[in-house]
């Protein structure tokens, strides 16, 4: 059950049914509410109820849930336990590996940068990491043809690094999630060939975000610890977000589960499973390596929210706000610009973008944004009625007939019943 670099790759696995339903009296917020009344509830007691119904009954030993306005908090609530043996309730402060909910982070200081004058979103990314300028691919009879990808198709999963074929079996034997340092992964993924054109498909991977966070290392003359520190996190007040949680901390890490073969939830095969707190990998990956809590990840929302200015400070100009929160893939000429094979979904800089809710079983209107983390954790903005929700969980999913249902759409859905007049 010990994860790849797919894990990076695709955001949440299949899930399919629950396990048996566990413990769902470690409730914190007021008392549940009768469904007959819940039209007459209070958002938060709304979220108690739907929490214990959609999140602890199908057997989620914990769950975390905000939703809020740039200006108020509507709903919190932390639910069941940080335990798989729920012996210790679940903390409001508690930390979660955030996985691939790092990737629009990242992709914010990399749009930071760009404004500042680092470089052009059409710049091919060799000419900023020379490792790279002989990316190629190889064409049906052979022949090596140069393909490197430009920073925009770095930023929109349309890169065209290998996820299958037979330049997938050359990335895996590269061990890119081995590699000690950013600048160590760019050197190991120079020496794979690309798996398709870049610009001409949205294929969802870790590769992209890992080489932007060298981009940014290079631009910022500074590790990308050290310079997303610096520039977001203790500005916003993210003081608990970072690579690895420090000793005294450990212990507000949420246990990290999956589901065994038999159907039951145990802790999962990772190194940073059975030790909490401790890197996700070697390096600092800005695909999916930072822990976070959910008042953490709220700060950084909310500057989305706020066009991107936070408490009177600017971290991004406002258009670069708007081209993460706009589709690139239908305006780069895309023959399916989706991210998936639904349809009904494009991509920003940085962010999924709702655009048929309709087709996705989604309720509220198109144009809201957000993503998602392997173990489980989701966030959603919606720009038009300034409203966005956060959900963190921790639980790998794997595809077996045991396995915990996947709450991507109940929870989007929630958000909007909340937003509701």
């Amino acid at each position: 059950m010990k994860t790849s670099h797919r894990l990076f790759s695709y955001a949440i696995l299949s899930c399919a049914l629950a396990v048996p339903a566990l413990d769902t009296s470690a409730v914190a917020g007021p008392a549940p509410v009768d469904a007959t009344h819940r039209s007459a509830a209070t958002p938060t007691q709304q979220a108690t109820v739907w929490l214990r119904d959609t999140a602890l009954a199908p057997g989620y030993p914990g769950a975390r849930l905000l939703i809020a306005t740039p200006e108020h908090v509507l709903v919190d609530v932390s639910a069941g336990h940080r335990d798989l043996a729920r012996h210790e309730p679940l903390p409001a402060d508690a930390i979660y590996r955030i996985y691939s909910m790092t990737k629009p982070i990242v992709s914010a200081a990399v749009l930071r940068l760009l404004a500042e004058g680092h470089g052009d979103f059409d710049d091919p990314v060799g000419e900023h990491l020379p490792d790279l300028a002989g990316l190629y691919r190889v064409d049906d009879d052979g022949t090596h043809r140069p393909a490197v990808p430009t920073i925009r198709q770095l930023l929109t999963h349309t890169a065209g690094f290998a996820v299958e074929g037979p330049a997938l079996a050359r990335r895996e034997a590269a061990r890119l999630e081995d590699s000690g340092d950013l600048a160590d992964y760019v050197r190991r993924l120079a020496e794979i060939p690309l798996d398709s054109e870049p610009g001409t498909a949205f294929r969802y991977d870790s590769a992209a975000l890992d080489v932007l966070g060298r981009l940014v290392e290079v631009w910022s003359g500074q590790p990308l610890e050290r310079y997303m520190r610096a520039e977001f996190f203790e500005p916003l007040g993210m003081h608990d977000t970072g690579f690895s949680v420090p000793v005294r901390q450990r212990d507000r890490v949420v246990e990290l589960s999956t589901t065994g073969d038999d159907g039951r939830l145990v802790i999962a095969d990772e190194p940073h499973a059975r030790h909490p707190g401790i890197r996700l990998r070697p390096y600092p990956s800005a695909a999916g390596g930072l822990y976070s809590t959910a008042a953490d990840y709220l700060a950084f929302v909310r500057m989305l929210m706020n066009g991107g200015e936070h408490a009177g400070h600017r971290y991004l100009p406002r258009n670069m706000v708007e081209r993460m929160f706009s589709d690139q893939l239908a305006p780069m000429g895309l023959a399916d610009p989706h991210t998936d094979a639904t349809g009904g979904q494009g991509f920003g800089l940085g962010l999924a973008v709702l655009q048929d809710p309709a087709l996705r079983g989604r309720s509220g209107g198109p144009g809201q944004v957000g993503w998602s983390g392997a173990a489980s954790t989701y966030f959603v903005i919606d720009p038009h009625r300034r409203i966005a929700g956060i959900l963190l969980l921790q639980h790998l999913p794997r595809d077996v007939p045991a396995d915990l249902p996947r709450l991507a759409l109940p929870f989007y859905n929630f958000v909007q019943q909340v937003a509701a007049p």
